[in-house]
């Protein structure tokens, strides 16, 4: 995406981000298939791929979600602290 907005916009930068975003967005489809079949068996996978990628959707809603109402309800980078997890470069206000 930074490489998109770093590049001119012209009809070709676009179409070679949406080819390369298209074929690496969806790279972990047959993976997590794999992984559900691996532990369910392939007799209904395809309603058990439908509940992951339903679950990975309203997870994705709510993690943004629920970021924002964090970051209302606290203010920004307050509940962070010193946290191992926390980048080193990351600023500190």
């Amino acid at each position: 995406m930074v490489v998109l907005l770093a590049l001119p916009l012209t009809p070709m930068s676009v179409y070679v981000f949406a080819s390369v975003f298209g074929f690496t967005w969806l790279g972990t489809v047959p993976l997590t298939n794999g992984v559900v079949a691996g532990m369910f068996g392939v007799k209904h996978l395809a309603t058990l791929s439908g509940i992951v990628y339903l679950s990975h959707q309203i997870g994705s809603f709510f993690g943004g979600w629920l970021g924002g109402y964090i970051y209302d309800a606290t203010g920004p980078t307050s509940w962070c602290g010193p946290s191992p997890l926390r980048s080193p470069w990351w600023p500190r206000w």
